[in-house]
């Protein structure tokens, strides 16, 4: 039977899976895999590998985000084209 996780862990994990698109338990395993290359073996070193790893995808977020609307932002010679309905 697998230990109870903690509270903040859970949470933390849960945000990591969000922002990532993927389950809680691949987000998860994600930190428990970071965490064991670091060496970090307590719950509150891994606690702060996914609050960092959740802080690195935030960042990188708000730069795809001012990337796509730069992109979707009309040229001037293609600003009145019409589709095909």
């Amino acid at each position: 039977m697998p230990a109870p996780t903690d509270r903040a862990y859970a949470t933390i994990t849960g945000n990591l899976a969000s922002l990532l698109g993927i389950s809680i338990a691949s987000a998860r395993r994600r930190v428990d895999q970071r965490a064991a290359k670091a060496e970090i073996r307590d719950i509150a070193g891994r606690v702060a590998m996914a609050e960092q790893m959740v802080e690195e995808l935030s960042g990188s977020r708000q730069e795809q985000v001012r990337l796509l609307d730069s992109l979707l932002i009309a040229e001037s010679d293609e600003a009145n084209y019409l589709d095909e309905d």
